[in-house]
């Protein structure tokens, strides 16, 4: 398959991480950088994260954005990039991607690393170290979704493993990198959407960062575009979570992975809910192309960059809540 010329998302069985042996695991780590480089996207099966963890927190999800209008907007989303965002308040600027006009149609709300008050980063006030917000009257969803996190960060550092086997770099390469993660996870509620012109519940665009993993419900409208510029339906599999490069991973192997364009049409005519958990390395670290993804005789695409930098510069641009934060 030549990179970008996909039809379908392929699914990776990732069961040998837990229990194969290392020519096992090598094996799996092959067919993973292989689709990770021609396609960026792959379903994930064979994991370790139970149903009930995700169905949790799926419940949860619809219960928050069931509530009224007054209650949501308590916990607006804060200067350390932590709480809800209210329908068309979030326009995407992707010039690289698509031109987009019209606000995305959903609601969310962000939630990332738990941090203790006394936490240094936080008493310094560093970018994105402070504190969750979390809706009154109900704290099972605080519950849920830090046990999930937990689960999926667990699942994340293992595909991190994988990753570096399929460069053929020692597994615990990039472990420095992820001793304290950037993580976010993103509750996210798309209402049904009429047909038209420019409107998505996700406009297109990559994600920023090291890896996404989603779990989607079963209404559908997650497309994914292939070099010849077509959308390719990621239709819901049972039990899955769908696995995409983002921009510091496809720069890290000096585009050798594909961080792939996506988007959200919801035209289930029903609400759709989803959990982006986006896995990503320290805002300390340094992301350099690796020697390993240069070829003879060329030079690396990027420059050196700071993981906490590209990502401010990121949100500050994408954001428009960003204008009125100082944090």
């Amino acid at each position: 398959m030549a990179a970008g010329t996909f039809d379908h998302i392929p699914t990776i069985d990732v069961a040998p991480s837990y229990d194969g042996s290392d020519a096992a695991r090598d094996t799996l780590a092959r067919a993973l950088g292989d689709t990770l480089e021609h396609v960026g996207f792959a379903y994930i099966t064979g994991h370790a994260v139970p149903a009930a963890l995700v169905e949790g927190l799926r419940q949860e999800t619809k219960d928050f954005f069931a509530r009224p209008m007054e209650e949501k907007r308590a916990i607006d989303i804060n200067a350390w990039h932590r709480g809800y965002m209210a329908p068309n308040s979030s326009l995407i600027v992707t010039s690289s991607v698509a031109k987009v006009a019209k606000p995305n149609q959903s609601e969310s709300i962000l939630i990332m690393h738990e941090l203790d008050a006394d936490d240094p980063d936080l008493r310094a006030g560093k970018p994105l170290q402070g504190p969750n917000q979390w809706p009154s009257g109900q704290p099972a969803l605080r519950e849920a979704a830090l046990d999930y996190m937990a689960a999926l960060e667990d699942l994340g550092r293992r595909l991190v493993h994988l990753i570096a086997r399929s460069l053929g770099l020692p597994e615990d390469q990039f472990d420095p990198h992820f001793e304290r993660p950037t993580v976010f996870l993103r509750l996210l509620h798309y209402p049904p959407q009429p047909r038209e012109e420019g409107l998505f519940g996700s406009a297109p665009h990559t994600d920023y960062g090291f890896i996404t993993l989603l779990a989607q419900d079963d209404r559908g409208g997650l497309e994914v575009r292939n070099k010849d510029g077509g959308w390719i339906p990621a239709p819901p599999i049972d039990g899955s979570f769908v696995l995409n490069v983002g921009d510091i991973l496809s720069r890290w192997t000096n585009g050798r992975f594909a961080s792939t364009p996506h988007r959200v049409i919801n035209l289930s005519g029903k609400d759709r809910y989803s959990q982006p958990f986006f896995f990503d390395p320290s805002m300390d670290c340094v992301v350099e192309p690796l020697a390993q993804c240069i070829e003879p005789g060329s030079v690396a695409a990027h420059p050196p960059v700071r993981y906490g930098d590209y990502l401010m510069e990121r949100i500050d641009k994408n954001y428009d809540y960003r204008k009125d934060k100082t944090a």
